[in-house]
């Protein structure tokens, strides 16, 4: 069986406890990833980082 090239991934914020999950996939970015996204608990977009 052949293992998948994407794996799920949770994004937390930098400023509140709230989380996203979105899939990645490995060989493109190997490494982990930042993603500027709206964070509904303080009302702004902040800084996501990639968490394992």
């Amino acid at each position: 069986m052949a293992s998948s090239k994407r794996e799920k991934i949770k994004l937390k914020s930098s400023k509140s406890s709230h989380y996203y999950y979105s899939i990645k996939n490995k060989t493109n970015t190997p490494d982990r990833i930042s993603i500027r996204k709206y964070d509904p608990t303080i009302r702004e977009h902040v800084e996501y980082k990639e968490t394992k």
